[in-house]
């Protein structure tokens, strides 16, 4: 089969299609036959040794297809059922993709595999931010960097469902007006104006309660400069590149502030975990109030160009690769 491996750590151009073996899903394993794949920053930070992987390295955390085989000891899955996955280890860029059976999902009727493989990672992620990590509640301000992406998008209609008081920051006019359709109250284009004194002037100097930053070392310290007393600042990647150590005293002094540093694994780390997240999101789908938007699909053997677009930030809403 055909899958997309790096050999060496570096830029887009490390990424190469490769012919390799056709896995044999283990016990406890499903083999799935991939319809898509969705892209997603840590895979570019796993190619450019942020993220150390053992090399050749095949990225890839999520997908959506069918199940072509099942391994022993699998009872809940049948071949030929139409699922999704997310998984650390998945190897997803490929035409198949061996899974732990307890890491899929299977996508009900009327959800296409373009649609599950866009809502796994960036779809939970959204989820755990607005619903656990801070828990919205109506009335709260929230500031989502890069609201137009593909978890922006997502987090905005997430946190305007919680009835929360959403600001987003864009770097363009079209990206703010995907913002504004998905629930952003106030779109602040950080190309053009100073993001910390809008969110100032906007909340009359009281600050957020929390801030969602995905972006890091470019809008990490101005961003705690954002927060309201005892707000919680969530950094959950760091496409700008990584936040550098800070005191911890620098918390005490901007008003008793949190700092987590969350991660999606751990918001799914039961069964019973990536069940409720998954169900959530399928279910908003299926009624229609969870729009996503997939702009950007690429063939597979194009993936360095999705690397590029996406750390370009040229990219809105999801980015996946189609085998």
């Amino acid at each position: 089969m055909r899958a997309i491996r790096f050999h060496a750590l570096g830029g887009p151009e490390v990424l190469q299609l490769d012919e390799v073996p056709k896995p044999v899903p283990q016990s406890g394993e499903v083999l799935i036959q991939v319809e898509a794949i969705g892209v997603n920053f840590i895979d570019t930070y796993q190619r450019a040794g942020l993220y150390k992987v053992d090399l050749p390295f095949t990225p890839g955390q999520e997908v959506a297809g069918r199940i072509a085989a099942i391994g022993p000891g699998v009872t809940e899955f049948a071949e030929g059922d139409r699922v999704a996955c997310y998984h650390p280890g998945l190897g997803g860029y490929a035409e198949f993709s061996a899974a732990p059976a307890e890491r899929v999902i299977k996508l009900p009727g009327g959800v296409s595999a373009v649609q599950g493989a866009a809502l796994m990672l960036q779809g939970m992620t959204a989820h755990y931010l607005a619903t656990t990590t801070y828990p919205l509640k109506a009335g709260d301000r929230c500031l989502v960097h890069a609201a137009a992406g593909g978890v922006g998008l997502l987090l905005c209609q997430i946190a305007k469902r919680r009835d929360a008081l959403v600001f987003g920051t864009v770097s363009t006019e079209a990206k703010a007006v995907l913002a504004l359709v998905a629930g952003a109250n106030e779109v602040i284009r950080y190309t053009e104006q100073d993001f910390e004194l809008e969110i100032q002037r906007l909340t009359g100097g009281v600050g957020v309660q929390v801030v969602y930053d995905s972006v890091g070392k470019t809008t990490f310290e101005k961003g705690l400069r954002c927060l309201a007393r005892r707000g919680m600042m969530v950094l959950f990647g760091q496409s700008s590149g990584p936040v550098a150590p800070i005191d911890p005293q620098l918390l005490n002094q901007r008003g008793s502030l949190f700092l987590t540093r969350p991660t999606l694994a751990h918001y799914v780390a039961t069964r019973a975990d990536l069940e409720q997240r998954s169900g959530d999101l399928l279910h908003w789908v299926l009624d229609g109030t969870l729009q996503l938007r997939v702009e950007h699909e690429f063939p597979m053997a194009e993936a360095a160009e999705a690397h590029r677009e996406l750390a370009g930030r040229l990219t809105t809403g999801k980015v996946l690769l189609v085998p």
